[in-house]
C-alpha cells in the first residue's frame, strides 16, 4: 500500500516538473521578440548589432539633420556626443519631436542606417529617457538641469 502512495507522489512531482518546464519554455518563446535592448550611437560604433536584430536606439536628434522626404518618410541623425547614426523613419512623428531633443526609436540596421519602425519623443521640456541620459553622461554631453 505504501509503495502505491509513493509511486503516486513521484508521478505527481514528475508531472509538476514537466508542466513547469513547458510553462517556462512557452514564456521564453513569447518574450523572444518582445525584448528590445537599448543601444546608444557610441555602442553601435564599437559593437555593431547582428543582421536583422531589432533594438532600441536613443540619443539627441542632431541639429540640422532633419530632412522630410516624400510622403511620411523622414531622415535625421541621432547622436550621443561620441558617435552619430543616420536614421530613416516612415510614419507620423510625435508632436514633440524636434532637433536637439531626446528620442528613442525601435528598429534595425540596414547597412549604415537605422530604420525605425517606431519613434518615441520626450513628452515635455523636462523629460528625457533614462537610457538616453545615461549614454549622454558617458560621453560627457549631458548636464542635469536639476543639479
Amino acid at each position: 500500500m505504501k509503495s502505491l502512495k509513493k509511486k503516486r507522489r513521484i508521478q505527481i512531482i514528475v508531472a509538476a516538473v514537466v508542466a513547469l518546464v513547458i510553462a517556462a519554455g512557452l514564456i521564453g518563446y513569447g518574450f523572444r521578440d518582445g525584448i528590445n535592448l537599448y543601444r546608444s550611437p557610441s555602442q553601435l560604433a564599437t559593437e555593431p548589432p547582428a543582421t536583422g536584430e531589432v533594438f532600441r536606439l536613443g540619443g539627441l536628434v542632431a541639429e540640422g539633420t532633419l530632412v522630410r522626404g516624400s510622403g511620411e518618410t523622414v531622415s535625421f541623425s541621432v547622436t550621443d556626443g561620441g558617435a552619430t547614426v543616420p536614421v530613416r523613419f516612415t510614419g507620423v512623428l510625435p508632436d514633440l519631436f524636434a532637433e536637439g531633443q531626446g528620442m528613442i526609436g525601435t528598429g534595425s540596421m540596414q547597412g549604415e542606417t537605422f530604420v525605425a519602425s517606431e519613434i518615441l519623443a520626450k513628452h515635455d521640456e523636462n523629460y528625457m529617457p533614462r537610457e538616453v541620459i545615461n549614454s549622454l553622461k558617458e560621453q560627457g554631453v549631458y548636464e542635469d538641469p536639476n543639479g
